[in-house]
């Protein structure tokens, strides 16, 4: 299997960057609210640290934001030759997608920013 393939398994997996076994998050489900966002602080299988440094995640809000403006583009250009543009009904509609979707979003953040910085065990 190619680095890629790993990382596209640990990302959409909730697996470890470095073994690929451990679960990342304790809950498999994002719709779970009450656990969605609680991590493991290392990993169960190969105890990768998983809390890096006081501030490390801040940059998974930019892996969010940019799910956040892709998804709105594309919402956009379904909505507008769907429906015609209106505004009202628009931002209404892709907030609701965005609530939807938040806790996917913040978790798929999350593990594709750590993936960036952690390198698969030889």
């Amino acid at each position: 299997m190619s680095l890629l393939q790993e990382k596209i398994k640990s990302i959409f997996g909730n697996k470890c960057p470095r073994c690929h076994k451990g679960d990342f998050f304790k809950s498999g489900n994002p719709w779970n609210l009450r656990s969605f966002d609680k991590m493991h602080h290392y990993c169960p299988s190969c105890g990768e640290n998983f809390e890096r440094e006081v501030g490390f995640y801040y940059g998974a809000m930019y892996i969010n934001y940019a799910f956040t403006v892709i998804l709105g583009l594309i919402w956009f250009l379904f909505y507008y030759f769907i429906f015609g543009f209106d505004a009202l009904p628009f931002l209404i509609s892709y907030s609701i997608i965005l609530l939807i979707l938040f806790p996917w979003i913040f978790r798929t953040g999350r593990l594709i920013w750590i993936n960036l910085f952690v390198r698969k065990k030889s």
